[in-house]
């Protein structure tokens, strides 16, 4: 079996079809995680997630864009972005629900914001951000991290942070992932040493950028994801992504490390079901 663990089935692009998209994964034995960036996609995922006995899980959260209005678009990604606060009350009710199983996406994203308040907008994106790592802290629940362009600001935080709540993250298994990770091996390692995983999607099916990164990395390190309806992998680039397709995600891994995807598919979905204790 193969797990997508970062989709946004949530989202618009599968109002029409998001059962049967989710169906089609299951029949293929790939499980799911459902990941918000709002209330609304939050809560939308935890209904889906309810719709099936097992195999597809939520993840509940404010993404870093949703704090200011602005419109985010590039290649991958296309978005009206709102304005929203975030209510802890409200999501700790929403990470009340046993299909819930982490705290995400959360993070800091410092390609879209807007060129009017740069600074008070990265301070309320750290703000933000350690707010939601508290939720999760206390809940006892891992955190998805989103970082475009915020590293040098991502690491110092999350250093500080894990070294002033040491007793309320569990040093047995990971607290988080880096998801859709783009950086080098040596900051893979910053991550690693913090106590993160890194999460790979079908950007690796068409650019070598991460071949050596693949090549070098503890298996047990990654995680596979789709980042569905976003970067659909070779040969579907272009089109609506969605979480069966993680199965080429897996394959590229193999074929890189010149290993069995049998192999890559069951460290990868380990990997996933002790992060999320699925």
């Amino acid at each position: 079996m193969l797990i997508d663990t970062h989709c946004h089935i949530n989202f618009k692009a599968y109002a029409n079809d998001a059962n049967e998209v989710i169906k089609r994964a299951l029949d293929e034995n790939v499980w799911m995680i459902l990941v918000g960036s709002g209330y609304k996609t939050s809560k939308k995922a935890i209904e889906y997630a309810n719709k099936f006995e097992r195999g597809v899980y939520a993840a509940v959260g404010v993404h870093p864009v949703h704090l200011q209005k602005n419109k985010a678009h590039d290649e991958d990604y296309d978005s009206s972005a709102y304005a929203e606060d975030f209510n802890h009350d409200m999501y700790e009710q929403l990470a009340s629900f046993e299909k819930v199983v982490a705290i995400g996406e959360i993070g800091l994203d410092y390609y879209h914001i807007g060129f009017d308040n740069i600074q008070a907008a990265k301070i309320t994106q750290k703000d933000i951000f350690v707010k939601q790592l508290d939720l999760a802290a206390s809940l006892g629940l891992p955190v998805i991290v989103h970082c475009r362009q915020a590293h040098d600001d991502m690491l110092p935080l999350l250093r500080d942070y894990r070294k002033e709540n040491r007793s309320r993250l569990s040093d047995a298994r990971p607290w988080g992932v880096m998801h859709c990770f783009s950086g080098n091996e040596d900051l893979a390692w910053e991550y690693f040493n913090l106590g993160m995983l890194i999460s790979f999607t079908g950007l690796i099916t068409f650019s070598k950028q991460w071949d050596d990164l693949i090549r070098k990395v503890p298996l047990d390190k990654l995680m596979i994801e789709t980042d569905s309806p976003y970067m659909a992998p070779e040969p579907f680039r272009g089109q609506r992504n969605e979480p069966v397709l993680v199965q080429y995600i897996a394959q590229k891994i193999a074929e890189i490390r010149n290993i069995p995807v049998d192999r890559v598919a069951e460290t990868t979905t380990h990997n996933a079901k002790i992060l999320f204790a699925l």
